[in-house]
């Protein structure tokens, strides 16, 4: 489980959301019981990359950072409210997570005809390999391997 900061994901989301369409409301819920390829009816998703740094949930005292961290947002607009449910993750780049978010919403839910360029995020220095049995993403088969190309 990564280090969680909920305001700092608030403040750079309420600073974003005021770039899109003007006089609809956006909020940020976070959901751990989120599931990859299955939003509500209704819903887009959009699945990111970061790096971020976990800390064991059985010792808590083993730490290591991982620069393979998929988030998966579900989002969804209607008359003007929009909703973003993303699982709660701390990570260094949650202003580069939430403005490659901004372009999904722009894309998905306002269907604006925009060039897909998603900003790499900073990398964590890593000490260990990747180990795919311990990895949530690997498991449920939505590991970052999988998908397209990132642009820097």
């Amino acid at each position: 489980m990564a280090i969680f900061n909920d305001y700092e994901w608030h403040n750079i989301f309420q600073t974003q959301v005021k770039n899109l369409k003007q006089g609809d409301s956006w909020r940020l819920q976070f959901d751990r019981k989120i599931v990859p390829h299955r939003p509500n009816l209704g819903w887009k998703e959009y699945i990111g990359k970061t790096s971020a740094r976990f800390r064991c949930t059985d010792c808590g005292r083993r730490e290591w950072n991982s620069n393979c961290v998929t988030v998966i947002f579900h989002m969804h607009l209607e008359s003007g409210q929009g909703t973003v449910k993303t699982p709660d993750i701390y990570s260094q780049n949650i202003k580069i997570l939430v403005e490659n978010l901004m372009e999904e919403i722009r894309i998905q839910c306002y269907n604006e005809n925009r060039y897909r360029a998603e900003r790499l995020p900073e990398s964590l220095p890593i000490t260990r390999q990747h180990e795919p049995s311990h990895c949530q993403a690997c498991i449920e088969g939505i590991s970052w391997k999988k998908r397209k190309v990132w642009i820097s």
